[in-house]
Formats: structure tokens, C-alpha cells, sequence
């Protein structure tokens, strides 16, 4: 069983999520009792966007273990990940009750920032809920039939529980959707939704500006482009895992879009990931041997890559555009801020210039956000 759990742990950590899955899916079906292996497994479906499945390993764990705090914490992202806020702001306060001083339940998604309106938009964006109403004071989410309606949206027609009821009409509906996605489409709709995207990132508003991309994703799912803005976005937002999701389907899309790579590199950099920012670049390099940016990168990562931790702290600090951030004493109350509570991050990402520091010090190896 032990053995087991370690192969999906470094294939979790590896990002085969699938393997992952199967391995502790294995080592379940011979300890079906063992609560850090649902919890795990719960991990790895998240991962995966299975979040569904995720749920349910979740609520398995905090029945075996019901007072195991990181079993609640598990639950409660993948509510979150379902759109259930208020339910999953109820787990954490249950996780808390039993591990007061859990860090994973105090961090980006603990109750306060879910029950923030302004963080709680951002979420939305990040979760792929469109909404373009601000949340009342008196509650936490609007449900989606309460949304205001002030741009046009793909058709959605009522469906019927006898559509579902025969593999031939389950296939005619598919077909049906499929034709209503087409009709969607419009490249030029799509351009005029990405300006507004450019216009909202440049004046820092990317929740804003990752709807924007989303609709031009939605209105063009085939040009690669607009999955490379948003990803820009969520990085900003230090949403790293879908920033990195829509750089691969960006690159899937175009392997020969070579902002796609440089940005899929910068994103594994800032999770730490210094190998697999390493191949990214290469791929970028090898369409283009002279780019600068890709150049950078790619010296960054294999030095790190056969760097230790204090080599790479050195280099860093060799570096006059990082000791000019550690010397200003605002950055250092921003960091200090930042260790004692994470949760100071996302207010912190809204200042350019903030973000602009945090992201050099990202990528020079000195800081890291998971």
C-alpha cells in the first residue's frame, strides 16, 4: 500500500494526474479505510478538473477522519471549484474548528476571502462563472438565475428530462449544442472582446479583463491568442495552475506560437517547476534560436537546475534590480506581510508595480507561491 502512495505521489507531483489517480485508486482497493488515500486521491481529481469526483473522495476522508483538518480543506476547494461558495466556506469553518491553526484552511481560500464581494469576483472569474453583477451585502453568491443578462449569450435552451431518455435523442441534443456552438462563433466579435481585455490588463483590472478573453475564447475557440491573454491574467492573479492550463491549450492549438512556450515557461518558473520551465523554453528556442526573452529563461532555469538553494540565493542577490526590491523598506513590510499572512497576496497582486516586483522576485528563484 505504502508503495503504492508513493508512486502516486511523485506522479501527482510530476502532473500525470490520471497515473496518480490509478495508483491510488489501487492502493485504496486494498485499504478501503485509510483516509490519507482518499484525501490524496481527492488531490489528484482535482488536479484533473474531475471535480466531482474530487468532492466525493473529499466527503470520504472526513468520514473516516472527521477530525483531520487538511480532509476539510480538500472539500472545501472542490466546492469552491464547483461554485458552491456557501458550502464550501461551511467546511472550512468546520476544518478550522477541529485545526485552528491549519495553514492550508487559513490560506487564499479560507472563509474571509470567500466571503469578500471583491475577492469573491475574482474567484468567479478564476472558477469560470460569468457574472457581471456586484454581489449584495447580504449574501455571498447570486444565484445564477438572478443574474442580470447585458450581453448576448450562447443559446441555452430548456432541456427536456425526455431528451435523455434514448441514446438516439441524447445524440440528437449533443448535435444540437454542438450547432448552437458553431452559430456562436464570430471572429470579429471575438477581436472587439479581446481590445476590451488589452484595455481592462493594462489598467489592472484582470478579473475584467479574463471575462473579456473568455468571451473571445468562446466567440473564436481556435485562436490561440486569447488563451495566452487570460493566461497573462490568471498569473497576475497568481492563479498559476490556470495559467498554465490555458497555456497548453494555447500551444495545443499553435505549437508554433512561441509567446505560448515563453509564458507556459514563466508560469512553471514562478510554481517553482524549474525542469519542466526548462523544456518550455527549449520548445520556444527552437522556433526561435535568437529570443531574447526565451534566451533569459532558459539560462535562468538551467542554472537553477543544477543549482542548490543557497547558489541560487546568491545568484539572486547578485542581482542590482532584486537588491533594489529588498532594500525598499515597503517591499520588505509586503513580504514580512506575506509570510504571517498569506492571504495579504491577492491585494497586494492589484498594484502594478507590486506585482511587477513580486514577479522578478518569482523568477529569480527567491520566492515561491503554491
Amino acid at each position: 500500500i505504502n508503495a503504492l502512495k508513493q508512486k502516486g505521489n511523485s506522479a501527482l507531483q510530476e502532473g500525470r494526474y490520471e497515473e496518480a489517480i490509478r495508483y491510488y485508486t489501487e492502493a485504496i482497493d486494498l485499504d478501503k479505510n485509510n483516509h490519507v488515500l482518499y484525501s490524496n486521491r481527492s488531490a489528484a481529481y482535482a488536479k484533473a478538473g474531475k471535480y466531482k469526483q474530487a468532492l466525493e473522495d473529499a466527503e470520504k476522508t472526513v468520514k473516516l477522519k472527521p477530525d483531520w483538518g487538511k480532509g476539510y480543506s480538500r472539500m472545501g476547494s472542490a466546492l469552491a471549484y464547483l461554485g458552491k461558495f456557501n458550502a464550501s466556506i461551511k467546511a472550512y469553518e468546520t476544518g478550522l474548528q477541529y485545526e485552528p491553526d491549519n495553514v492550508q484552511l487559513q490560506n487564499k481560500a479560507t472563509i474571509e476571502m470567500l466571503s469578500d464581494k471583491r475577492i469573491h469576483t475574482t474567484l468567479s472569474v478564476l472558477m469560470n462563472m460569468d457574472t457581471d453583477a456586484e454581489m449584495p451585502m447580504e449574501t455571498d453568491v447570486l444565484q445564477q438565475s438572478e443574474l442580470p443578462k447585458t450581453k448576448q449569450e450562447p443559446p441555452k435552451p430548456q432541456k427536456k428530462e425526455e431528451d435523455c431518455n434514448t441514446p438516439q435523442k441524447q445524440a440528437q441534443r449533443e448535435k444540437q449544442l454542438e450547432e448552437e456552438r458553431k452559430a456562436y462563433i464570430d471572429p470579429v466579435k471575438a477581436e472587439e472582446e479581446k481590445e476590451l481585455g488589452n484595455e481592462k490588463y493594462k489598467e489592472g483590472d484582470y478579473p475584467a479583463a479574463i471575462k473579456h478573453y473568455s468571451e473571445a475564447i468562446k466567440r473564436n475557440p481556435d485562436d490561440p491568442k486569447y488563451y495566452s491573454n487570460r493566461a497573462a491574467c490568471y498569473t497576475k492573479l497568481a492563479a498559476f495552475d490556470l495559467g498554465l492550463k490555458d497555456c497548453e491549450k494555447c500551444v495545443e492549438i499553435d505549437p508554433k506560437f512561441i509567446k505560448g512556450w515563453i509564458r507556459k515557461g514563466k508560469i512553471l518558473q514562478g510554481m517553482q517547476q524549474q525542469g519542466k520551465a526548462l523544456t518550455a523554453y527549449q520548445k520556444a528556442l527552437e522556433l526561435d534560436p535568437s529570443n531574447s526573452e526565451a534566451l533569459e529563461g532558459y539560462r535562468s532555469c538551467a542554472v537553477s537546475v543544477s543549482s542548490n538553494p543557497e547558489e541560487v540565493r546568491k545568484r539572486a542577490m547578485a542581482d542590482p534590480e532584486v537588491q533594489s526590491i529588498l532594500r525598499d523598506p515597503a517591499m520588505r513590510l509586503i513580504l514580512e506581510q506575506m509570510q504571517s499572512d498569506p492571504r495579504a497576496l491577492q491585494d497586494h497582486l492589484k498594484n502594478k508595480d507590486v506585482a511587477a516586483k513580486l514577479q522578478k522576485l518569482l523568477e529569480s528563484g527567491l520566492i515561491a507561491i503554491h
